[in-house]
């Protein structure tokens, strides 16, 4: 086995992050001169983690002090005891676990899936991150993609390769983005070759790239990569603000017990490292060194003599930290609850275990909500200033996906063609101004709610199913008010469907489910409001008169104490 692996050379390839065009990785590739032993690894767990922790050693002898992404086949990972060979690599190369991405590689289908899940445990328990390689081309099926749940995705660069020309190949990916989404994983483009290529999978949902458009495999470590001009914002809004996963940085780690004078030999060392995360034995931030303060005070009279050879940690600050599943908005918090002398320090990221996995810069934070703001200003509608469909849609799907319970409402203005044929467009839009202003103030401070346009004289407006926070405040700041156009009286007509945890699979099924109660609404004299639930024929009238069209019995009418009228229409759902 030695003998085969005696001839093998190594290359690194940039991972790049495409929100901030930075290498927060390196893939180590093997080179042997012959296919020989890939071919052997394939076949034989024992040569696969030999060639990982030769991967390691010679990141190791070449000081390369990025986060790593080796690789091995599945089946290697499947055969948990032959892992601690890679183990020996890790600690003889000076690196941790958590420093590291193994890269599963196919092929998945002749693997025991229960060995290879249980494999992939003994990984996390161990540190290392996890990422599943050759998605989109290789053989491995969705469920155990969403059972492995993956640190990151990785697509085959033959899928990468149609996105730019084939609309079926972007919806994939934009699918691929979403599963990642929900799975907390970050989503990669392999084989990016041209600019084209980049920002069609940008656009479509990657969040992170290789390939020779960037930097091709080299013997040397790169960090200087190729930055693509002009990229496009990558993949869906998100209403919460983007996460901060897509922003993190490498950190430069050292353990507590390291001096000032090895801290002060990196940073000059090294001018693009704008601190040092110092951690303990398992990774954990303990304190943080900012550059400029730290050199400072070694430059100082009699700094040197006085630090150079005590703990770094003298010079050091608390860090501040936030975990990986953060959005940008939840990190400036952060920033802004601490000195303002310390507003330009890097935000150390952790995972799940408290282990730092990156920092993120306070530039790259603000620039990504700046560019939020005007995404979604682009997506407001031009009259009453308020998203459209979309927001409340995704955050719909967002809340089907968590497991909440939440009410969505529809509401619209009665007759609306008629108050414009009558009153003129003039005043038909100011009175839909007047609408969204009403739902928008009525929204306001309140944590869950979320309102928006759909246009003409439709909106959505989506709250927690009751109490302080649930539909009827907002109900009644719209129903209990009097609207008028042109002079001429108006009344508005609002439906809700109230959902259960489990009741539904996404926002096209509670869209469904309120036709039939906006129907039902509509049927009412005045103002009016009838909620209703998925999969219930039982419909709750909240407000309005009986009219002609109405089915059965009395309803109360605006003011009065609401109760359940049975409507013995479809049930939604």
């Amino acid at each position: 086995m030695t003998s085969r692996t005696d001839d093998i050379g190594f290359a690194y390839q940039p991972v790049v992050n495409l929100s901030t065009a930075s290498v927060t990785a390196l893939e180590i590739l093997a080179r042997p001169e012959t296919g020989e032993v890939l071919a052997a690894a394939r076949l034989d767990p024992r040569v696969d983690t030999e060639l990982a922790g030769m991967a390691v050693r010679a990141a190791g002898r070449d000081r390369v002090l990025l986060p790593l992404h080796v690789n091995l086949f599945a089946s290697t990972v499947a055969a948990a005891p032959r892992l601690a060979a890679l183990g020996r690599a890790v600690r003889e190369a000076g690196r941790s676990p958590w420093e590291i991405t193994i890269d599963l590689g196919p092929p998945y289908a002749p693997v025991p899936q229960a060995d290879l899940l249980a494999g992939v445990r003994t990984l996390r328990e161990l540190g290392y991150r996890v990422c599943a390689d050759g998605v989109g081309d290789g053989d491995v099926p969705l469920r155990l993609l969403t059972r492995l749940a993956p640190d990151l995705v990785k697509l085959d660069p033959s899928l990468v390769a149609e996105v730019p020309r084939d609309a079926a190949a972007r919806a994939a990916v934009a699918a691929m983005r979403e599963l990642c989404d929900g799975l907390g994983a970050l989503l990669a483009a392999e084989g990016v070759e041209t600019e084209r290529q980049c920002a069609a999978a940008r656009e479509a949902g990657a969040q992170l790239a290789q390939g020779n458009l960037f930097a091709p495999p080299a013997r040397r470590p790169v960090t200087e990569v190729h930055r693509p001009s002009a990229p496009a914002p990558a993949g869906p809004a998100d209403p919460r603000g983007p996460r901060i996963a897509q922003f993190v940085q490498p950190a430069a780690l050292l353990p507590l017990s390291v001096s000032a004078g090895q801290v002060r030999a990196l940073l000059t060392g090294s001018p693009g490292i704008a601190g040092v995360v110092l951690v303990d034995g398992d990774g954990v931030p303990v304190r943080a060194v900012h550059r400029d303060r730290f050199l400072l005070s070694l430059s100082g009279r009699y700094g040197h003599a006085l630090y150079a050879d005590r703990p770094a940690v003298r010079l050091a600050d608390c860090p501040r930290t936030v975990p990986l599943d953060a959005t940008a908005w939840e990190a400036l918090d952060v920033v802004a609850a601490d000195a303002r002398s310390r507003t330009a320090d890097d935000v150390a990221v952790v995972d799940g275990a408290g282990r730092c996995v990156g920092v993120v810069h306070l530039a790259d934070i603000v620039r990504a909500l700046a560019e939020t703001r005007v995404e979604e200003a682009a997506r407001l509608n031009p009259l009453t200033r308020l998203p459209g469909s979309d927001m409340v849609n995704t955050e719909v799907d967002r809340r089907i996906a968590d497991g909440r319970a939440f009410a969505l409402s529809w509401l619209d203005v009665d007759g609306f063609k008629q108050v414009n044929d009558g009153a003129g467009f003039a005043a038909g839009d100011e009175l839909i101004r007047s609408v969204g202003r009403a739902l928008a103030d009525a929204a306001a401070g309140r944590r869950a709610a979320r309102v928006g346009h759909i246009g003409g004289d439709d909106f959505l407006v989506l709250t927690d199913p009751d109490g302080p926070e649930g539909p009827d405040p907002i109900a009644t700041a719209v129903l209990d008010a009097s609207w008028s156009a042109g002079g001429l009286p108006v009344t508005m007509s609002l439906a809700t469907v109230v959902c259960p945890p489990g009741s539904l699979t996404d926002h096209r099924q509670a869209a469904a489910c309120l036709a039939p109660l906006k129907k039902a609404a509509k049927a009412l004299r005045g103002p009016s409001w009838v909620l209703g639930r998925p999969g219930s024929a039982v419909r709750e009238v909240r407000c309005g008169h009986r009219g002609r069209a109405a089915a059965t019995g009395a309803a109360p009418v605006l003011g009065e104490a609401p109760g359940p009228a049975g409507v013995a229409d479809a049930a939604c759902g």
